[in-house]
């Protein structure tokens, strides 16, 4: 290690340095600066003492996932240099540790003899009991947040399997001892054999060589057969645990599965138990007036107002919401009927008051036609392994747009394909088209938005990046009543334009440019553009941007993705507006992880609707009755307390289809993008060589068409580069050939105009191509494949 002696002194205040113990353990925690080099000096890190183990990490959410290095003070060496320096050493590896004062490095120095004195006592021990010195005992600590095994024969087996470990563990030991000692002797006989002349004497050194070498083989034997017998007992017990914890991880799943059913049975017993007497009697404008039986129903319905209404405080104070019922039954349910169906509701609630309406999701409504069957499965993932940090320690910092990635760590779509996924559940849309009432219909739009991220949450693989003028079209116009069209309409920065049109009255469009950086430990994805949506009956014309998407876990653990940020919807004809936000994960958050809230108001901004969900499985409406204000909240800001009725579901994630994880975790609209459709442009990203390759699982000659198709495309950039040179080179800047002002790549179904909305100039849909494709004249499209 470096000598840190020439470090700044700035390190020891440039924080405080707490360190504590647990309580009732013998756990020490706090802050240190260690040296990491002559470049950055001293750094601040969280240390933590516990077991006789020293470990640090960056910050203390890291102690969640990611610990940067641990020291056994069982075999260390602890040294003082001045004031505040804390010198550890073992085995080769150094600490040069500063605390921030004297007596902070003192609290710690005795912290970590105390440890050291206590990490020996117990290797002691566990050398007396036959434990090995190198499987350190753990103890359970309200940090680790691992449960010790609660039945006592799962912890005498687990002893004893650690005994066993110890004991081949002990035959290895002196295996390699005798080895030593044998070979010891056989080196002394072969020197004694050389320095021998005399042919009577040699013959007698040369027989005790020969036993020497016997002995030598008899005991490599042995130790070669304790260590085959080793591996094999690790192997089996390693074998016999994961079954073990697998069948307890689906036991738990199932035993979570009938929880929530059971709930959800228990919830709509409950309410048709409180509902039934009341239809059965009264009608909704009817109040109850009767005496005896009468009367029971309407003393029930009032104590419901304590259990059932739903009070959320305000966005901008807290993201937390508690709920409760609204005071008067009777305006409950004509509020209810008011909303149309368009809120949503619980599955069993959706149609209480319109039988005609579809369901959520609309499923109903796609299953109205026979239709073509489309492929429900692809070729299987291959398993195929490869570091990705040996390819992105040296693009840190870089756009991911311009990383050379083998398809190892792609799946077998274009990043075109993924746009065209958000139209996943375009039914919302379908129903948001029918909607009267506007703020409804903002409901629903918002939750098409939210819906585009419910596909991500296990696709952590990366898809194809879209060479300059590449298109996707997706035709459903005969299923479900729409036609869709991408386009890359740029390459650095990469650009993509999307144009949707939906004979069941919207269109949708939108330009999406994906700025990306990766910053060594995650990989941040910025969506940058607008996306519009305007219904033609109503002209209501809707504007939101994306969200950002972070990939974790880039170099060590398993990649996870998270959504974080703030959707601002506004409805541009009434200036309505819907207020989105995506919590990021926190390991330390009581929060439901991927949580979305929301609040949908008026021009305004009189709140009407409360949003609530996950962006990877549903989102509810619940519409406001009353606002207060309520309490100060823990900033000292008075919160407002919404009044709501129940929450009705608006959308729900479909349950992916069997073998999905098989299949790079596509969802049933996924597997049928890269299907092979007839008479689609020349451009179309089905018939993309190396994409197609990788989906059928030949990888190698992926990757050779892949570098293929992008020289290709180099070469056609450097050509074009030329010619602007040459057209700048003429005194109007014209080219030379064609006596026309040179303009450039431009799109062939797109074009840039100004946006009056957002005053951004974007790429809209110009028209032709469905005209092509019905004359089946693909004579304009360039050579890209």
């Amino acid at each position: 290690m470096s000598d840190p002696g020439k470090s700044s002194a700035s390190a020891s205040s440039a924080a405080t340095t707490t360190a504590t113990p647990a309580p009732g353990s013998d756990t020490y925690k706090g802050w240190l600066f260690k040296w990491t080099n002559y470049l950055k000096g001293y750094q601040r890190r969280w240390f933590v003492l516990s077991n006789g183990l020293l470990s640090y990490y960056r910050t203390q959410a890291e102690m969640a996932h990611t610990c940067r290095g641990t020291i056994n003070l069982a075999t260390a060496h602890i040294d003082t240099e001045d004031a505040c320096n804390i010198v550890l050493s073992s085995g080769g590896r150094t600490y040069h540790l500063k605390a921030s004062t004297e007596v902070e490095r003192q609290k710690w120095v005795t912290a970590l003899e105390l440890a050291k004195a206590k990490a020996i006592r117990m290797m002691n021990d566990q050398s007396g009991n036959g434990l090995p010195m190198s499987f350190p005992t753990h103890s359970h600590s309200d940090d680790s947040g691992e449960e010790e095994p609660t039945s006592r024969s799962d912890r005498s087996e687990l002893q004893g399997a650690l005994k066993t470990l110890a004991s081949k563990l002990d035959d290895l030991c002196t295996c390699n001892e005798l080895i030593a000692k044998h070979g010891a002797a056989l080196q002394r006989s072969l020197s004694e054999l050389e320095a021998l002349r005399v042919p009577l004497e040699g013959s007698e050194k040369i027989k005790a060589v020969n036993e020497r070498a016997t002995l030598f083989r008899i005991t490599s034997n042995a130790m070669i057969n304790a260590c085959r017998d080793f591996l094999e007992l690790a192997e089996s017990h390693s074998r016999r645990w994961q079954r073990v914890l697998q069948h307890e991880r689906e036991q738990r799943t199932h035993l979570e599965e009938t929880i929530e059913q059971l709930a959800k049975q228990h919830n709509s017993l409950e309410r048709a138990w409180r509902e039934a007497p009341t239809h059965s009697t009264n009608t909704p404008d009817t109040p109850t007036t009767h005496t005896g039986v009468s009367e029971r129903p309407r003393k029930e319905e009032a104590s419901d107002e304590d259990e059932d209404t739903e009070y959320f405080d305000a966005m901008e104070d807290s993201p937390a919401f508690i709920t409760v019922t609204a005071a008067d039954p009777s305006q409950h349910r004509r509020s209810q009927s008011n909303q149309s169906g368009a809120s949503g509701g619980q599955p069993s609630d959706w149609n209480l008051e319109d039988h005609s309406s579809p369901s959520y999701n609309d499923l109903s409504g796609r299953e109205v036609q026979p239709r073509r069957k489309r492929r429900t499965r692809i070729p299987d993932k291959p398993n195929y392994s490869l570091n990705l940090w040996s390819i992105m320690k040296n693009c840190i910092g870089k756009e991911l747009s311009k990383i050379p990635m083998p398809v190892n760590f792609n799946e077998p779509l274009s990043m075109l394909q993924r746009l065209t996924e958000d139209l996943e559940y375009s039914e919302l849309l379908d129903k948001a088209a029918r909607c009267e009432n506007s703020l409804e219909q903002m409901c629903l739009v918002a939750a098409f938005s939210v819906s585009s991220y419910s596909t991500t949450v296990h696709r952590t693989a990366k898809p194809f990046n879209p060479l300059l003028g590449e298109t996707y079209e997706l035709d459903r116009l005969e299923e479900f009543g729409y036609r869709s069209l991408c386009e890359q309409v740029s390459h650095h920065p990469p650009a993509a334009a999307h144009h949707v049109m939906s004979q069941r009255g919207w269109t949708l469009w939108q330009e999406i440019t994906i700025a990306s950086k990766f910053r060594g430990k995650y990989l941040s994805i910025m969506p940058l553009g607008a996306i519009h949506l305007q219904f033609h009956a109503s002209g209501n014309h809707y504007v939101w941007r994306k969200v950002t998407s972070t990939v974790h876990n880039i170099i060590v653990g398993k990649l996870w993705i998270d959504q974080s940020g703030d959707i601002d919807i506004v409805n541009h004809r009434t200036k309505e507006t819907c207020q989105l936000k995506f919590s990021p994960y926190s390991y330390f958050s009581r929060e439901v992880p991927r949580k979305v809230t929301g609040v949908v108001a008026d021009s305004e901004g009189q709140a009407h609707y409360i949003l609530s969900g996950t962006w990877d499985e549903r989102m509810e409406s619940a519409k406001i009755v009353q606002s207060s204000r309520g309490s100060s909240g823990a900033e000292g800001k008075q919160k407002t307390v919404y009044q709501t009725l129940s929450p009705r579901l608006l959308w729900k994630k479909y349950p992916l289809p069997e073998n999905a994880e098989n299949m790079y975790y596509f969802s049933s609209l996924a597997l049928t993008l890269n299907e092979e459709e007839v008479s689609v442009s020349l451009t179309d990203s089905r018939l993309r060589p190396d994409q197609r390759l990788m989906e059928e699982g030949r990888w190698d000659e992926a990757n050779t068409e892949k570098q293929r198709l992008e020289e290709k495309q180099r070469a056609v950039r450097r050509r074009r580069e030329a010619d602007a040179s040459n057209a700048v080179d003429e005194e109007f800047e014209v080219d030379s050939e064609s006596g026309r002002e040179y303009e450039g790549y431009q799109p062939l179904w797109f074009h840039q105009r100004m946006d009056p909305l957002t005053g951004e100039t974007s790429f809209v849909y110009k028209g032709g191509y469905w005209e092509a494709k019905e004359r089946r004249d693909w004579s304009m499209c360039p050579d890209i494949f």
